[in-house]
């Protein structure tokens, strides 16, 4: 705390008794002349006196130089200072026992010591507040007396004269302490009642609060002018009227009161005190949100006389809380309720229909082909179409259902009353036809289309989260159909899951468990039969599970982001089997899109080479035409610093999936690979897959480039190919993918220059 205060404190008291201890000193002297005027000289004792009386009023002028000021504080300095008075004092004094002590006897030596003792404890009462100039006076004083009655009298007398001026040493330090505690407290309290001033004062400034009091029946009493005008009403005419009738306005005659001010008339009934209860209130027509407290009042008696309490407007405070809870509960960019709002529907839905028992449904819809919309003209785009998608789904439900944004391209509908199936698959239907009409959008034609998952609760879930679950995989399968449709959820959905599931923590252990292996599928020329090289097909055998299909597991990397380091497992493992075969026969990998788009693949492909001691020129890599969709990712750049290396690049399924006709012609691809499904379909006769074969050989041909037909099985269809102009072919006809042994065996066959169909 700050001591300036206290130190303050100290040296007024000590000045209000400067003229009591200026009459005591020259009092003091004056008997001591008179006593001792026989027995000493007698210029002696008054040229004493006279240097008593000069001290002692050097020391009270001092105090009362400052007696008038108005100190609020002092230094510590100002208080060492009064040391040197006591000691002045106490030295002055301390001549009277040293110069007539010894020669005193009888009376008047009796006499001597009683005035002194008088005189020190008059000094004692009169510089207590200085315990520096009381303990220095008292010191010098004391041990003087002490001294000279051991030395003339009796040493015992001695003794008693130092336990008297330690007892007057402890009363002086016993009281200054008292006067610094009494000091302290007047400060704080001080300051206490400074706070509150402030605080008050502060209270009044401000508008928006108010104090309030009701008597034992709950009427207004004492109303301020700030309560009044905060109700809209006269402050005299307040007074008196019930204090819920001020409060519900114009609800007061109908009986139909906000909730908050039913919980505030049964606080006033049951006479217990209360806080943050929130009011509505309307005034002047505008409905406002106030927040009182209160607590009972009671008289000396014990008697109930009422309630004393205080209230605040907390409208803008409210409507800033509305404001917060909103944008937490509605998508910024749609205005739809957002996914923490739809959970909050379905569990109410979900109570309900367990509550009444009925049942309730969950829709999750995912646009399709919206990625492609980003990709191509930009977020801003996209933010715009899904803005028109949430209109459209707005016009389609009614009060039984909610509709909101999940995040990204996902919606959700929770239907509170699902009983009628065919309505609910209805709407299914209308939300797929909807969503999949043409959008006009800054002046583009958007075309997108809908999936959607269906689960019924509490069927396919007895909780919200289980039955999103079970809403998910319905739609999991209508993206795995193609999109376009929606499908209801059916047990099996979460049997494949749960497959899937095990599948994917299966596959993470799959590498260091060395469970994957490489089998080699023959390449032949179509003219001759010859091996021209082998593609390399990875092939998983699980200790448990046996083989599993890469139908299966590929796609399961792919989303699980394992595709990378198991793609570089396949490529450095079948470089260096390619490197036990001869120079000539070549190896062709498959490679994920998600690998060329990691700028890192080029050093990968180069290691692999490198470790391996293949030339580059065998290796041929085959990529799909879903590797070009992806703008801005550089695939096209890693494919350019492959072909650097020397390696070869083949386009794998041409035709099944996006058109790439441009990036045929800039990329330098060495071979097209014609689907299996156009090798089928032309043995079967369909024209257009025959016309496909011819415009694919065509065009590869115009290019300079080679055309791999997949899938021929029988030797029909070898011929059909080899007149259609393909220029090699692969498939069972020629041989079903072989373990690296055998495949190392039909290279030796080939030394011996034997056909492979053979």
């Amino acid at each position: 705390m700050d001591w300036g205060p206290i130190r303050a404190a100290q040296l007024n008291a000590g000045n209000q008794l400067a003229l009591f201890l200026l009459a005591a000193n020259v009092f003091g002297a004056l008997l001591i002349l008179l006593l001792l005027k026989e027995i000493a000289p007698l210029w002696l004792l008054v040229s004493w006196a006279i240097a008593v009386t000069t001290v002692a009023s050097v020391v009270v002028m001092r105090r009362l130089a400052t007696r008038n000021r108005n100190r609020a504080t002092a230094s510590v300095r100002e208080v060492r200072d009064t040391l040197f008075d006591g000691l002045a004092l106490g030295v002055v004094w301390a001549i009277a026992p040293v110069a007539f002590g010894f020669t005193a006897s009888g009376g008047a030596a009796l006499g001597l010591w009683i005035v002194l003792s008088i005189l020190m404890t008059a000094s004692a009462v009169a510089m207590a507040a200085l315990p520096l100039a009381t303990t220095a006076f008292l010191l010098v004083l004391g041990i003087t007396v002490s001294a000279t009655l051991g030395l003339a009298v009796d040493p015992v007398l001695s003794a008693a004269a130092l336990f008297f001026t330690a007892l007057l040493i402890f009363a002086c330090f016993v009281r200054g302490k008292a006067l610094v505690v009494i000091r302290a407290n007047e400060i704080a309290l001080a300051e206490r009642d400074e706070t509150v001033s402030l605080l008050l004062r502060e209270f009044e400034e401000n508008s928006a609060d108010w104090l309030w009091e009701t008597d034992a029946q709950r009427r207004v009493v004492r109303a301020s002018p700030r309560f009044a005008y905060s109700v809209g009403l006269d402050p005299i005419a307040v007074n008196g009227m019930p204090f819920l009738q001020v409060l519900a306005g114009p609800t007061w005659e109908t009986g139909e009161f906000a909730a908050g001010l039913r919980t505030l008339a049964e606080r006033l009934k049951t006479r217990e005190a209360f806080r943050d209860l929130l009011v509505p209130v309307t005034v002047n027509g505008e409905e406002r949100w106030w927040e009182i407290a209160a607590s009972p009042r009671f008289d000396e008696r014990g008697a109930f006389i009422g309630f004393r309490g205080v209230g605040s407007d907390v409208t803008e405070a409210r409507k800033s809380t509305d404001k917060i809870n909103r944008m937490a509960r509605y998508d910024l960019l749609t205005g739809l309720p957002n996914r923490l709002l739809i959970n909050e529907a379905l569990a109410r839905a979900m109570a309900d229909a367990e509550k009444w028992g009925g049942r309730c449904a969950f829709m999750m819809i995912d646009l399709d082909r919206f990625k492609a919309v980003n990709d191509s003209l930009g977020h801003p785009i996209g933010d715009r179409l899904l803005g028109r998608v949430s209109e459209r789904l707005q016009q389609l439900i009614t009060e039984n259902e909610v509709i909101g944004r999940l995040g990204g391209d996902e919606f959700a509908v929770v239907v509170r009353d699902a009983r009628d199936t065919e309505r609910l698959e209805q709407l299914a239907k209308t939300i797929i036809h909807k969503l999949s009409r043409p959008y006009e959008v800054d002046q583009h034609t958007l075309y997108i289309g809908a999936s959607v998952g269906l689960a019924i609760g509490p069927r396919d879930g007895r909780t919200a989260e289980m039955l999103v679950r079970s809403a998910d995989l319905a739609l999991y399968r209508s993206k795995d159909a193609g999109g376009g449709v929606y499908h209801v959820y059916e047990p099996q959905l979460h049997v494949a899951a749960e497959e899937r599931r095990v599948l994917e923590i299966a596959l993470r252990n799959a590498l260091q468990n060395d469970e994957l292996h490489l089998n080699f599928q023959p390449v032949v020329n179509a003219d001759t039969g010859g091996l021209t090289g082998f593609e390399a097909l990875l092939r998983w055998t699980h200790p448990e599970l046996g083989p599993i299909s890469p139908a299966k597991f590929v796609p399961l990397a792919e989303d699980a982001r394992l595709i990378a380091p198991i793609g570089e497992w396949v490529l450095r493992h079948a470089c260096n089997e390619a490197a036990k075969w001869d120079d000539d026969v070549r190896v062709a990998v498959n490679v994920s899109p998600e690998q060329l788009h990691n700028p890192a693949f080029v050093a990968v492909v180069a290691q692999a080479l490198a470790q391996s001691g293949i030339t580059p020129n065998r290796l041929e890599l085959e990529v799909t035409e879903s590797v070009f969709m992806r703008e801005g990712t550089g695939a096209v750049k890693v494919l350019e610093h492959i072909l650097d290396l020397g390696c070869r690049l083949s386009l794998d399924d041409f035709g099944t999936g996006y058109s790439s006709l441009g990036y045929l012609s800039r990329t330098k691809f060495s071979s097209i690979k014609i689907d299996r499904s156009f090798v089928q379909g032309a043995s079967k006769g369909v024209r257009e897959a025959i016309a496909i074969i011819r415009a694919v050989v065509a065009l590869a041909q115009s290019l300079g480039m080679a055309t791999t037909a997949e899938g021929v099985e029988t030797e029909e269809e070898h011929r059909m190919v080899q007149e259609l102009g393909c220029t090699k072919v692969q498939g069972y006809y020629f041989g079903r993918p072989l373990p690296a042994h055998e495949a190392l065996h039909l290279a030796t066959r080939r030394k011996r220059g034997e056909s492979v169909a053979a």
